[in-house]
């Protein structure tokens, strides 16, 4: 009888336990995660949800995902546009009034999510930003600023910023939704037609209010040396302000569900002990050129990237005092050889 070898037997029992683990069903739901392909951009995942336009009337979850959709998913689902808003804030208290007009554009090119854009944001207290990505660079300027004569200055480390700006900039009716506490309520007034395109035409008003979820935020961490004052009215707002009427309409987009045109009127009082303030807000916007490529180009001339300047260096060039050597990337006028007067 032949007689097999005992490093023979350990080669067959090691054989049969790996293909015992092959089956195993936590080892094959782990390889099919690994191996399955990479999930879509949140944006793309989310333009392929069917919202349909009809039901926004009837349906919070709808309705609340129509007047909130950014302008990625904007762009997966209806495809280049030209978005713009004009805001008015006017700001009531203790007889004195405060007004503010501000005025958003984006020009969404095609590609989608990931494809070229212009944001723009200015306002009548002369501030303002321009934001662009063309080709996978961004550029970003301060519209009223001196830097460069305005030129546009590359942004290479650009961190998210773009993308940020190009939300804000087509979140009008976002943010108008978020100051009233989502309670925006949505009354079908049937069909009408934009530019060539059908949408669902709804008159808004002041829903009731919504009922508590149960979840709370935790308590915000206070400064050791207190709120300074900017922080603690913005948050006194946030706490004690009440929606007092609102009035409008909104045009639904019927293939899409993307929101085509916007007018809405509102009122948010602010009642303390010590102030009984109002907030008047108008929005109008609007969204044209469906399926028109804007004019998107990157600037011939633009300021390149540098690093962010130290403090004490610059306060000191300022007085008159340049450094003698290069130092962080900025060079000084003795070149980068020549010795610190300090230096041993």
């Amino acid at each position: 009888m032949c007689r097999v070898p005992a490093f023979v037997k350990r080669l067959f029992l090691i054989a049969v336990c790996v293909l015992g683990a092959c089956k195993d069903p936590v080892d094959q739901a782990a390889k099919k995660r690994i191996f399955s392909p990479e999930d879509p951009p949140q944006a793309v995942a989310a333009a392929s949800q069917k919202l349909p336009p009809e039901e926004a009337a009837d349906s919070v979850t709808i309705s609340r995902r129509i007047l909130g959709m950014g302008a990625a998913e904007t762009t997966e689902r209806i495809g280049p546009h030209t978005y713009t808003a004009s805001i008015t804030w006017e700001w009531s208290t203790g007889g004195k009034n405060v007004r503010l007009k501000e005025s958003r554009e984006l020009l969404s090119g095609p590609g989608g999510m990931s494809g070229d854009f212009i944001a723009r944001m200015t306002n009548t207290n002369e501030q303002g930003l321009e934001v662009m990505r063309v080709g996978g660079k961004v550029y970003a300027r301060s519209t009223y600023g001196k830097d460069g004569a305005g030129k546009l200055r590359e942004r290479r480390r650009d961190r998210g910023m773009a993308e940020r700006i190009r939300e804000e900039a087509s979140g009008a009716l976002r943010d108008f939704d978020q100051i009233f506490g989502g309670r925006l309520k949505l009354n079908a007034q049937g069909t009408s037609s934009l530019e060539g395109r059908t949408a669902w035409k709804y008159a808004v008003t002041l829903a009731d209010v919504l009922p508590e979820t149960g979840a709370k935020l935790p308590p915000l961490a206070t400064p050791k040396n207190g709120q300074d004052e900017t922080t603690r009215r913005r948050q006194l707002f946030y706490d004690s302000r009440q929606p007092r009427s609102l009035q409008g309409e909104v045009y639904v987009d019927a293939a899409t569900s993307v929101v085509l045109k916007a007018r809405l009127d509102g009122r948010v009082g602010v009642k303390t002990k010590d102030t009984d303030s109002e907030l008047h807000l108008v929005i109008e916007s609007a969204v044209t050129g469906v399926g028109k490529a804007p004019l998107i180009e990157a600037p011939q001339d633009f300021l390149a990237d540098e690093d962010k300047p130290d403090g004490i260096a610059a306060a000191l060039l300022r007085m008159g005092i340049d450094r003698k050597t290069s130092d962080a990337g900025v060079p000084g006028s003795g070149g980068p050889g020549e010795p610190d007067d300090d230096a041993e």
